[in-house]
């Protein structure tokens, strides 16, 4: 009898000790708190350059950058709103965002813009007068904030088909990068070069698109390239 009380009670024992590890196993998994996802907002402001003429929807450089953010940042999913048009010159694109609904919650807002007012004939005047508003305005969508915006520099044409190394339409646009540049130093705000990307386009004609003009896919991979590490650093 007592050898059977024995058995009894360490199999009780057992029993317990294994009810025991199990709920600690279940209370870890409860309390464990899994990340969840954050949703950041990138807004880009231009032209042909923005929108990605003559090439496919998703390989303009805004989409690319969408697309390399999602992949190198975790816990992240970045979507993007893209306002630009072939031949919009500043005057245009501020037209068109003040006819846009557009919040200023956004956590990066690129700009660019100013290969129309050279192709057009604009004064330059124009552009000194339009592209701070612009710059502005980029930095009140961006949560007010300077350093949430990038500004890229004009590509320059000459060097396509179309434009066949016409050093005058070079040096126009040299004229505008020095002056955004300049602007954007004097007032913090980044502003990245890819300029020198696009005057490898007759040298390497998979930079340039099928229409002859505008930058390939491979050219504003190239583009994203430069500028994924500024705009990593911003949104983090």
């Amino acid at each position: 009898m007592k050898s059977c009380l024995r058995r009894f009670s360490i199999i009780f024992i057992l029993l317990l000790n294994g009810c025991s590890v199990s709920d600690g196993i279940n209370s870890d998994q409860v309390n464990s708190n899994p990340q969840t996802d954050t949703n950041l907002k990138v807004l880009s402001l231009g032209d042909s350059y923005t929108k990605g003429e003559s090439v496919c929807s998703s390989c303009g450089f805004p989409v690319q950058l969408k697309d390399s953010l999602n992949m190198r940042l975790a816990n992240v999913i970045v979507q993007n709103q893209v306002i630009a048009q072939t031949g919009w010159t500043t005057t245009n694109l501020i037209t068109n965002i003040n006819n846009a609904t557009l919040q200023n919650d956004y956590d990066l807002v690129t700009l660019l813009i100013g290969v129309n007012n050279q192709f057009q004939g604009k004064p330059f005047s124009l552009y000194e007068a339009e592209f701070p508003q612009l710059v502005n305005r980029a930095i009140a969508y961006a949560k007010g904030d300077k350093n949430r915006v990038i500004v890229l520099s004009i590509p320059d044409y000459a060097f396509t088909p179309f434009g066949q190394g016409n050093s005058a339409i070079s040096d126009n646009i040299d004229e505008y990068n020095a002056f955004a540049q300049n602007y954007c130093n004097n007032n913090g705000i980044t502003f990245v070069n890819i300029t020198d990307i696009s005057r490898l386009g007759l040298d390497v004609p998979e930079l340039v698109a099928a229409d002859g003009l505008h930058p390939s896919t491979l050219a504003y991979t190239r583009f994203v390239e430069r500028l994924l590490p500024f705009a990593i650093q911003k949104i983090q």
